[in-house]
């Protein structure tokens, strides 16, 4: 997907983007990575069946971002 297309099927709710922000903040993320944790939390909750994207998914994905980042 590309990243034009993140905001048409990748909304985020208000306390998904806070805890997106508060990420990007502490990790120090770019762009790129924030493109491709809303990419992964799109796939989450497609695998869970879920339309929209709620902040489980968005956090799930943040997690691993984090472990990519330990190693």
């Amino acid at each position: 997907m590309r990243s034009r297309y993140l905001r048409d099927f990748c909304q985020l709710d208000e306390s998904s983007k806070n805890l997106l922000e508060g990420a990007i903040k502490k990790l120090g993320l770019s762009a790129r990575r924030m493109d491709r944790i809303l990419k992964v939390s799109r796939t989450i909750a497609d695998l869970a069946g879920d339309q929209n994207l709620k902040t489980a998914h968005v956090a799930e994905a943040i997690q691993y971002r984090t472990i990519d980042r330990m190693r």
